[in-house]
């Protein structure tokens, strides 16, 4: 009798270490993405590694609000090019899809967080800032296209 329970505790335990180590090692990086999204906020700042996230996981607009010359250096994958410094960059922003996420970077920060504050007032509902930029992009080691 003392055996056949100890059999059970050791393979309860067994059962409960091997389910609580995986499901936490699987479902974090998607509790994380899934957490910001509910935020109430419009503009979110979000870092290299949760923009990454976004961006692949999420239906949205990756939006690069830099200058044509900055653009030649290279974008983040299919990112749309709304030059912030242009006449009618609230005129074209107006023609991105205001339902869906959009992911707003420019080379340091400064533009992008003044290009969600117009998004925000033109009526998208969830814009995500890209803290630090391009520049930080790059400096975590994330690829661009030319």
């Amino acid at each position: 009798m003392k055996n056949i329970i100890l059999v059970l505790a050791s393979i309860l335990t067994l059962v409960i270490y091997s389910c609580s180590n995986n499901t936490n090692a699987e479902i974090a990086p998607l509790d994380e993405i899934a957490a910001l999204m509910q935020q109430q906020k419009v503009i979110i700042n979000v870092n290299v590694e949760q923009f990454k996230k976004l961006v692949t996981s999420e239906k949205g607009t990756v939006l690069d609000v830099r200058t044509p010359g900055e653009w030649a250096e290279g974008t983040i994958a299919n990112a749309e090019k709304i030059d912030y410094y242009n006449d009618n960059f609230a005129t074209e922003i107006e023609k991105l899809d205001k339902t869906k996420p959009v992911f707003v970077y420019c080379k340091k920060g400064g533009r992008s967080s003044s290009a969600a504050e117009i998004l925000k007032e033109k009526g998208f509902t969830k814009v995500f800032n890209l803290d630090g930029g391009i520049s930080a992009w790059l400096d975590a080691g994330q690829e661009i296209v030319k």
